[in-house]
């Protein structure tokens, strides 16, 4: 059986980085942000749409690199994050999204918290906003009762942290 566990956080946070930290030392695959990829070949700024499909293009990564896992699929983002990208950004979520998290299930989430300094990246949009946006994500995660646990610390510090969350997890 394959455990998906989805990272996820706010902007800036270094979850790209634990995802691969985590895959390396499960020795598994690990899912990129397809909004990167997404946004990357754009020619255009992004608008409402692009961020539905940057939710399904994320799923059927998700979907088609499964069948390589071993033990853990490792989760660079979650249906959570384009949620909140979308309510953050335009005032509400597209329905498709918000079925899809209901639907789509991971068998822990690990938010990474705010206490990484904000690196400045041209896809990134509020540097001024980390608090409220950590807050989004603890109350989306809460109040569905997701299974999570908070990922902090610096550098080796916070890969060990999320390594100590996943070993005493009771999957």
């Amino acid at each position: 059986m394959i455990r998906r566990i989805a990272i996820t956080g706010p902007e800036s946070t270094g979850k790209s980085i634990l995802a691969a930290q985590l895959a390396r030392h499960f020795q598994t695959v690990w899912v990129p942000e397809y909004a990167r990829e997404y946004l990357e070949k754009l020619d255009r700024p992004y608008q409402e749409q692009d961020i539905v499909a940057i939710a399904r293009g994320q799923l059927a990564s998700e979907n088609a690199l499964l069948k390589a896992a071993s033990g853990y699929l490792f989760c660079d983002t979650d249906l959570l994050v384009t949620k909140i990208w979308s309510e953050v950004k335009y005032g509400h979520c597209d329905p498709w999204i918000l079925q899809s998290i209901e639907t789509h299930r991971y068998d822990l989430h690990l938010l990474c918290d705010i206490d990484l300094p904000w690196q400045f990246d041209p896809l990134r949009e509020h540097p001024d906003k980390r608090q409220f946006l950590i807050n989004l994500y603890y109350n989306e995660l809460t109040g569905r009762k997701f299974p999570f646990a908070v990922v902090r610390g610096l550098g080796d510090d916070r890969f060990a942290c999320a390594l100590k969350i996943i070993e005493n997890f009771p999957f």
